[in-house]
Formats: C-alpha cells, structure tokens, sequence
C-alpha cells in the first residue's frame, strides 16, 4: 500500500511538472520584433526600442535592441543570458548594466532591469496567442521607464 501511495505521489509531481513546463513556454518570443508606436504608450523623455530580436545563442538567449534614445539618437544593447532569473550582464546602453528574465506564465516572462546592483525597471513580456503580437509593460524608478510598448512579429 505504501509503495501505491509514493507512486501515485510520483505521478502526480510529474504530471504537475509537465503542466507547468507546458504553461512557461517561451519559445514564442524568438525571432523579430518591430515596435507599433500606433499601439504603444510611452511617457515623454522615454526611450523607445523600435526592433528587438531573441535568438538562440548556444544554450543561452541573445536579445538585442535597437532604438532610440529621449533625444532621438540610435541606441543599440545585447544581453545574453538564460531565462533563470538570475542577471546577466547587457553592453551597449549607460542606462542599466544587468537584465534578468524568467518565465510568468503561458509565453510571458518577467523581468528586472538593474544599474549598479539596483533594480531601476520591471516588466512583463506577453506574446499573444497566435504569435503574432507581444506586449512589453514596465514599471520603473522615473516615469520615462513606465509605459506599454506593443510589437508585431516580422
């Protein structure tokens, strides 16, 4: 009877393992993405990343951004990184110095932005369900970091 009991457990957890795996698919947000500034909605002095691309880099992500700064200069960054929740350096921007991501749900991820071990930014990253849109939302320590920016898949 004991032995019913810890393999019925067994099967359980598994099945629990796979349903969540099954929900923190992430896969949908490789590729490329191209800013909608007709659908976004961004605070005066915001910067804006007008094309961003996740791809495969070993066994890690490569995400790098391409946009403009509050002043209208190009700003260009990369992070790579795993979806862990653990931070990972990013090069290209004064603005922050570490991005961290991890899975929030059904093709969603979460993130923190930080400058000098400080969290400055977090967000969310929803692709929708036919893969064809993603919504990045932010919340940061200065208004010109809070705002939803909405991206077509190219």
């Amino acid at each position: 009877m004991k032995t019913r009991s810890v393999l019925a457990v067994l099967v359980f957890l598994s099945g629990v393992g796979l349903a969540l795996a099954a929900d923190t698919d992430v896969t949908m947000q490789m590729g490329t993405w191209k800013l909608n500034e007709a659908k976004s909605k961004f605070p005066p002095g915001a910067m804006k990343n007008t094309t961003v691309v996740y791809a495969p880099s070993g066994d890690m992500i490569k995400i790098t951004t391409d946009g403009v700064d509050k002043d209208g200069r190009p700003t260009h960054s990369e992070w790579t990184g795993k979806f862990d929740g653990k931070d990972y350096p990013v090069t290209g921007t004064p603005t922050h110095d570490a991005r961290s991501y991890m899975p929030a749900g059904k093709h969603s991820l979460s993130f923190t932005v930080k400058k000098g071990g400080k969290t400055i930014e977090t967000g969310k990253v929803a692709v929708a369900a036919d893969g064809k849109s993603r919504t990045v939302t932010t919340t940061g320590d200065e208004p010109a970091m809070t705002g939803t920016a909405v991206y077509d898949k190219q």
